[in-house]
Parts: C-alpha cells; structure tokens; sequence
C-alpha cells in the first residue's frame, strides 16, 4: 500500500481490536492485489443504543491504478449480524475482496464474455428413437437428443418450430446440450 491505512470511527471509540481487524483484513486485501494504492475505512456505529437490531456500517474506498476505486458501502439492513464491529469489518473487505478480484480479472482480460444462443428450425426429428436434428442459422445441422430438451417438450416439437440452443462439440460432432422451443411471440 502506497499510502497509510486511514480508519475513521464515527459513533464510537476506536479499539485496538478494531484497528487490528482492519490492518489484517487490508493484509489480506494485498493477497488479492499487490497493486493497491490507498484504503479509507469508516466504521460507524450506530446513534443510539438499542437492545436490538442496531449495526455498524462500514464504508470502504480502496484506490486502484488506472483510476479504479472499489467503493464498499455496507448499508445497516444489509446483514443481520452487523451488530458487532469485527463482523461488520469482515463483511465489508469481503466483498470488497470479491470486487478487487473481478477488477484484476478485467485487467487480466480475463472477463468471461457471454454469447447469446444460437437460433434455429428443427429440420426433423425421429421421436421412436429420441432424438432429431436443428438447422442452425448458418445452415448447418446440429444433433439433439430428448434429454437436451428443456422443460419435457420434447413431445410438442414440430418440424420448422423455431428454437434457442447452446451448440458443444460431441463424440460424432455437434449437438446441442441444450434446447428451447421458442413460442409465437419472442424476440431474437
């Protein structure tokens, strides 16, 4: 960390065990990523004492280079067991671990793209033996099986229905894992 921790207690004094959960938690943090600048942490208890369901809440800004900041804001109905300080702390760098690892990831270029689901016709199908054929936009033809057919409508299938599937290579090509007869009103 480039810059020293700063910890604010609002509400409440500040204890070494406070403190000291902190300092193991941005430890921890540095686990995660090396590439941490700075960490602002407020701890704030609550205003007035109550028997129950009074929590801390904890905010956390960590700066990252690039002008990335994981921003933790804790808000006081967000878990139930913020009533203590050290578990408050804990919840808060747990998910602001959680953040730093997608932000490395994204830097790593390592963010998982999704693709929509390709779109087809069943071109025919033997229902005696369970299994059938889709022609994919691309003309192509991708083998189906009743079990890759989702919510049991295998039986409903007609040949020229239009479905979603997720095509992934087989023992004698592509097949489709997965099957969604689309309905009437849908949109592409």
């Amino acid at each position: 960390m480039q810059v020293p921790i700063e910890i604010v207690f609002r509400n409440c004094s500040a204890t070494d065990a406070m403190r000291a959960e902190v300092e193991k938690c941005v430890q921890r943090l540095e686990k995660f990523s090396n590439r941490l600048t700075s960490c602002h942490v407020v701890i704030q208890a609550p205003k007035t004492r109550h028997r129950h369901g009074d929590v801390y809440k904890v905010v956390l800004r960590i700066a990252m280079p690039r002008h990335k900041e994981i921003v933790v804001d804790r808000m006081p109905a967000d878990e139930g067991e913020n009533g203590y300080p050290l578990v408050a702390i804990r919840n808060a760098f747990a998910a602001a671990v959680r953040q730093i690892e997608d932000a490395a990831r994204e830097a790593r270029g390592d963010v998982k793209e999704h693709l929509p689901p390709d779109h087809g016709r069943i071109a025919r199908f033997i229902a005696a033996d369970d299994y059938g054929f889709i022609e994919a936009s691309d003309g192509q033809e991708i083998y189906f099986h009743r079990n890759a057919v989702l919510k049991g409508a295998f039986d409903k299938l007609k040949v020229g229905d239009e479905v979603r599937f997720v095509a992934s290579a087989g023992e004698k090509g592509l097949q489709a894992s997965t099957v969604h007869l689309l309905g009437k009103h849908h949109v592409i």
